[in-house]
């Protein structure tokens, strides 16, 4: 049965559109042409960070997060940018009586943006806090921890095969891959999405299918 679920949060529970927009604004580029290229990185099987480096040479991510937050333009989001199906959806977990908890690649502001939003989560969890990060098998070891059951009670959602659905696969955690956001779109690995507990195209549909399998589990 699935004791637990935990989500991503970066286009699994967060639309991050609007920070992409304001990055691009930060380096003084169209929109459009940063979208462009961050689809191409990611088309390579680079890491998105590689994206900042076409524009500016060199750029370090961690500097210039502090500089826009020096500049009264930090990284920011709120529940307007939430995914509409991700409340219901986390919700209607927890009255299946399902442990659900956040847990992504994210900074500690970011953390404490979530935790502000008052969720109906259990856990909320995020590189910066446990100190190890995605794809790290040690991140999904803790995952797996916080959840307080074998790993293959626990779901875990994400739209990324690269960071999210292998390595968590990989752990020996049950997956569930959601088609949005650019990953969700360009990457494609068929000998990983075909382990998939579940597919999705939105979060809408995740409860019913939980409470289906854990009934015929049972």
């Amino acid at each position: 049965m699935i004791s637990s679920v935990f989500f991503d949060a970066g286009e699994t529970i967060v639309d991050e559109s609007r920070e992409y927009g304001t990055w691009a604004d930060w380096l003084g580029v169209p929109r459009h042409t940063f979208s462009a290229v961050f689809g191409a990185v990611i088309a390579r099987g680079l890491d998105y960070r590689e994206t900042f480096q076409v524009f500016r040479p060199g750029f370090d991510l961690a500097q210039e997060r502090q500089r826009r937050a020096d500049a009264g333009k930090p990284e920011h989001f709120s529940q307007e940018n939430l995914y509409p199906d991700a409340w219901p959806c986390l919700a209607a977990l927890r009255r299946l009586g399902v442990q659900v908890g956040l847990a992504g690649n994210q900074t500690a502001r970011a953390e404490t943006i979530l935790r502000a939003l008052n969720l109906p989560v259990d856990v909320i969890g995020t590189s910066d806090g446990w100190g190890v990060e995605k794809p790290s098998a040690a991140f999904f070891d803790r995952v797996v921890a916080e959840a307080g059951c074998p790993a293959d009670q626990v779901l875990y959602v994400g739209d990324r095969l690269d960071n999210d659905i292998r390595p968590a696969q990989a752990a020996g955690l049950a997956t569930a891959l959601i088609h949005r956001g650019p990953w969700g779109h360009i990457l494609d690995d068929k000998t990983i999405s075909d382990r998939c507990l579940f597919h999705l195209d939105s979060l809408a549909e995740l409860a019913e299918l939980v409470r289906r399998y854990n009934e015929s589990a049972g």
